[in-house]
């Protein structure tokens, strides 16, 4: 398979960004990234105005966020030409997206922070919906202002990336929770906004800098194809491809923070024939699953089974041999930070 690193959930001057989709290009041409996904509150204007494509070796995606009239359940759209018009309640853009066949997730599920007034929470509170397609496990601003204090307001501002660490693990048991009854893939974001702080009326600070962003949180797809250069013509087939490799969890999450992600895979393999993150596996009771990490660099590496750890090993790969049936997923860390986040493997019967 071919392996495409991306940033998700960015903010331009078409909603409430402070740079413009030029300048947002620019930092992400400087960083070795291959898609970068925009989702500017309730619009698609970059699209009409006629920025999606190619630019050189990166490709710029337009999709968009939603949320519902108490600025709540915050929903990322991908693969819609069209921005519904009743988003009152999460259920009506929910049903909207559904019916046209995009594909949409969670946008920082579990925010819940009260220690500033400027910095209101914006959760998702629509459990009793089930047709969303998957979930934002790890959202760099999100984690970063869930933190924030008047104490150490001054040190997360002049060391940004210092301060994430991890998805939490509240949401990491909702994802797990939610995987039970039926494949929920997940993705890692950015949200970034490049907004500028003003320091006592001396200067502003630019708070995540859209390059600083850019080389931390990032979402790896897995695709069939090669993204080549003579392939370029392709721009809407290669985009459909990488919203169905979100779509099925054939994707992965890395913070570039702690290391480049890039070569990491998480298999299994039943009676020869082996499956990738994302896939859902059906087996006879005796048959023997066999799994398989590979991860570059080396760390820490967690296998999971329905949200438990059962199995750990250090290095840069990782063998299991079960029976049981489950939810399999892999964590890696470096130290006590998180570092890589895979999509889950599904044992059926």
């Amino acid at each position: 398979m071919h392996e495409y690193k991306g940033v998700i959930h960015i903010h331009s001057t078409y909603s409430d960004g402070s740079g413009s989709v030029e300048e947002i290009l620019k930092a992400a041409s400087e960083v070795d990234i291959d898609y970068i996904i925009l989702t500017d509150h309730n619009t698609i204007q970059a699209k009409t105005d006629g920025y999606e494509g190619w630019y050189n070796d990166l490709m710029l995606i337009v999709g968009y966020e939603l949320n519902d009239k108490d600025d709540k359940n915050h929903y990322l759209v991908f693969g819609l030409d069209e921005v519904p018009k009743d988003i009152d309640d999460a259920k009506n853009y929910l049903d909207f997206v559904e019916k046209k066949k995009g594909i949409g997730f969670i946008a920082h599920p579990m925010e819940k922070r009260k220690n500033l007034n400027m910095h209101p929470a914006y959760p998702w509170t629509r459990w009793d919906l089930e047709n969303y397609t998957g979930i934002e496990i790890w959202n760099h601003m999100s984690e970063w202002v869930e933190g924030l204090t008047d104490k150490n307001k001054l040190n997360r501002l002049i060391h940004p990336l210092k301060s994430i660490h991890a998805p939490s693990r509240d949401t990491l048991r909702l994802w797990d929770r939610v995987n039970r009854s039926r494949s929920v893939p997940a993705i890692g974001s950015v949200d970034a906004h490049a907004h500028k702080q003003d320091l006592g009326g001396f200067f502003n600070l630019e708070i995540f800098a859209y390059k600083i962003l850019f080389k931390s949180i990032r979402t790896h797809v897995l695709l069939d194809d090669d993204i080549g250069l003579k392939k370029r013509h392709r721009f809407d087939k290669q985009k459909k491809e990488i919203f169905e490799a979100l779509k099925c969890g054939h994707s992965f999450v890395g913070n570039y923070y702690h290391g480049d992600a890039k070569g990491f895979r998480f298999s299994a393999q039943v009676k020869k024939k082996k499956f990738i993150m994302g896939d859902t596996v059906q087996k006879e009771k005796n048959d023997v699953v066999n799994f398989s990490a590979q991860v570059p660099l080396g760390g820490e590496i967690r296998l999971l089974r329905n949200g438990e750890v059962i199995h750990e090993e250090n290095g840069m790969e990782m063998l299991y041999n079960t029976r049981d049936f489950g939810n399999y997923r892999i964590e890696v860390y470096k130290g006590k930070k998180g570092w890589i986040y895979s999509n889950n493997i599904r044992i059926i019967l």
